[in-house]
């Protein structure tokens, strides 16, 4: 199970990684430019630890993100991301390691987040220290506790990642809540998720399947009638599994990166005017201008 549910936070949080950098930084469109997308460095963090060379026996929910700054400028920085639902002694002192090795092959500015799904995420630590004979550090990370928000405020948002953490709080409660009225609350979210409008269909699809595959009933005929009612508000042919949108996503990138490759050789090439290479290249004016400005900045 815990793999299970590793796999849809790794697929999910690429798929909807924009509208969690918002749900936990205000002002994150300031900060970062969302049209330009994202690289995930998983095979590089997973290579840092615990040993290059070296795989570890425990599985952690974990990523490395570069992102770039707004403005057309070529500068970028990383969100280093765990997502931890047992307690554990030696966390921090993990995500202290990961800095310190994430730092030494980079060199580039570092921002970290903790995701505590677990019902004793109040007890996480949110920094590491060390202290030995007069020598001192401290490193300080954002957290997330999904039990910190009330199930009203989720609800409400129109954040998508707010009902990523609502289905989370909601799979800590299979065994307080009778199961009925957790099926009616898992649907309520759905149709509620499917009726808003203002999601893109890939978003909505990784939000249902995170929903469909994360909150499982004990009772077979209460997870059978769930099924069963979620395809039903679906549609069914509206949800896709998790690895497949995440690969479809990736395939998106590559296509993007070889547009981008045509782009730049027009611009530096040719004597074509940016509305030209648009038309050529098929992709937007806007993204040929942001090309043409970085070429410039070089």
């Amino acid at each position: 199970m815990r793999k299970k549910n590793d796999a849809l936070w790794k697929g999910v949080m690429e798929v909807i990684f924009d509208d969690l950098l918002r749900f936990i930084f205000p002002d994150a469109d300031q900060l970062v430019d969302m049209e330009r997308g994202f690289d995930f460095l998983d095979k590089e963090l997973n290579e840092m630890y615990p040993e290059p060379g070296k795989e570890s026996e425990i599985k952690f929910v974990d990523k490395l993100v570069k992102v770039h700054r707004p403005d057309g400028r070529e500068e970028c920085f990383l969100v280093h991301i765990e997502v931890q639902g047992y307690p554990d002694k030696t966390f921090a002192e993990r995500m202290f390691r990961y800095y310190c090795r994430i730092y030494n092959r980079d060199q580039a500015p570092l921002t970290a987040l903790a995701i505590f799904t677990g019902q004793n995420g109040k007890k996480m630590p949110n920094c590491y220290t060390y202290n030995f004979l007069g020598t001192s550090l401290m490193y300080k990370y954002n957290t997330c506790r999904i039990t910190d928000y009330t199930d009203e405020t989720l609800m409400a948002s129109n954040n998508p990642f707010a009902l990523v953490v609502l289905a989370a709080k909601m799979a800590l409660q299979t065994k307080k809540v009778p199961e009925k009225a957790l099926m009616d609350q898992s649907l309520l979210i759905t149709k509620m998720l499917c009726e808003k409008g203002i999601f893109s269909k890939k978003k909505i699809a990784a939000v249902l399947t995170f929903l469909r595959n994360y909150v499982v009933f004990e009772d077979p005929e209460i997870n059978s009638n769930f099924k069963q009612e979620f395809d039903q508000i679906t549609g069914k042919t509206d949800t896709m599994d998790i690895f497949e949108q995440v690969a479809e996503m990736r395939a998106d990138e590559v296509r993007t990166e070889e547009r981008e490759k045509v782009v730049k050789n027009l611009l530096t090439n040719t004597d074509h005017s940016p509305e030209e290479v648009a038309l050529l290249v098929d992709v937007p004016l806007s993204m040929v201008e942001k090309i043409k400005e970085r070429l410039n900045q070089q």
